[in-house]
């Protein structure tokens, strides 16, 4: 290894320090040592370390005794099951989430399958309970310390995804990256904050004074970063924030929480936090006598595959899950075998998908 390749290295992922489990190997130490610690003693990257403990030869003689010399120092343990994933003589993944049914946690659970398959991986998928206590995520591992993949939507998920060991191999997909995560651990993740300002902006261009908001649950706030988005747009053209309705996640909970708002024909235009919602909307301004897009412009979220035939076919944020799941896994790869793995792919940036359930705010209204 060149002394090029080893600053390359000590770039590509600057170790963090983060508070952890204590160790049994000594009680001045108050937390167990991971290998970016090793690197941060040594001054050099993860990657340098993982080929070290490897025994890989693109290491310079100095370069490996300064590495043995911090492993000792700090009673590092390599965890043996990331050695042989890196090795090739164990392929196992396992995904923790909260909801396979809900759309985008089974799209992006597709793409994590689709990409562990090619890259001769099994997947094995653990359904976190909804309302149960975050408990011993550890627990639901076939093996202790093998690589996980967590779907962190929601609260459950991101539970888990907080409550793993920080040494573990893993990788999740969630809804806003959280700030000052530590490197040993990566999150990938969709803008939906701007998606939603885009929608946002689309129905004030139409001519609308303002766009009520219906929510999705969310895992880092009360209303979630698509309700931020939202707000923020609206702010932005200095109009009526109005207070966002609660729903939840099924068409049901959109048309419970949506009837009294449609029921107000000063409310001409409405953004569902999902597709599901947005259903449950359509419903109520029927019943409400309330003609989508004439009287009432409706915007869902995700384009699920029925909403391109809805009556009237549904204008929604097209949101590239499965490229998302495809790339969380194809991160976690690189991160077992950073000289083998290919480069994880990019997925698609959210998309505005104008359909029939939008239109101009109606005359009486302007």
């Amino acid at each position: 290894m060149t002394s090029d390749q080893e600053s390359t290295d000590m770039q590509e992922s600057p170790p963090a320090d983060r508070d952890e489990e204590p160790s049994r190997d000594g009680a001045d130490r108050h937390r167990s040592v991971s290998i970016f610690d090793v690197a941060k003693a040594a001054g050099v990257s993860h990657q340098t370390v993982s080929r070290v403990i490897n025994d890989s030869p693109r290491v310079r003689k100095d370069t490996r005794e300064r590495v043995l010399q911090a492993i000792e120092d700090l009673g590092y343990k390599p965890n043996r099951l990331a050695r042989a994933l890196a090795g090739g003589t164990v392929r196992t993944v396992t995904v923790l989430t909260s909801d396979t049914t809900l759309y985008g946690a089974s799209l992006a659970l597709r793409g994590i399958e689709e990409e562990a398959r090619a890259a001769d991986f099994t997947v094995s998928v653990s359904v976190l309970d909804e309302d149960a206590p975050p408990g011993d995520v550890t627990g639901r591992l076939a093996r202790p310390g093998e690589p996980v993949l967590v779907i962190a939507f929601n609260a459950p998920g991101e539970h888990a995804w907080r409550a793993l060991p920080a040494d573990y191999p893993a990788v999740a997909v969630v809804e806003l990256p959280r700030e000052g995560h530590a490197s040993a651990r990566s999150e990938v993740w969709l803008d939906d904050r701007t998606a939603a300002a885009q929608a946002t902006r689309y129905l004030l261009g139409l001519g609308h004074r303002t766009v009520h908001y219906v929510t999705i649950p969310s895992s880092t706030s009360r209303t979630g970063q698509r309700a931020s988005g939202w707000r923020q747009a609206l702010e932005a053209a200095d109009r009526l924030v109005p207070e966002a309705v609660d729903g939840g996640w099924s068409p049901r909970s959109g048309y419970l929480a949506a009837r009294s708002l449609v029921a107000d024909p000063q409310v001409t235009a409405v953004l569902c936090g999902n597709d599901d919602l947005a259903l449950g909307v359509l419903r109520a301004a029927r019943e409400a006598g309330r003609d989508v897009p004439g009287d009432l412009s409706v915007v869902g979220f995700d384009d699920a595959p029925y909403a391109a035939f809805t009556h009237p076919l549904l204008t929604t944020v097209r949101l590239d899950f499965e490229g998302l799941g495809r790339g969380a896994f194809a991160m976690l790869h690189r991160l077992l075998d950073p000289e083998n793995a290919p480069a994880p792919p990019l997925w698609a940036e959210p998309e505005l998908i104008v359909r029939e359930s939008s239109g101009p705010a109606p005359r009486r209204s302007l």
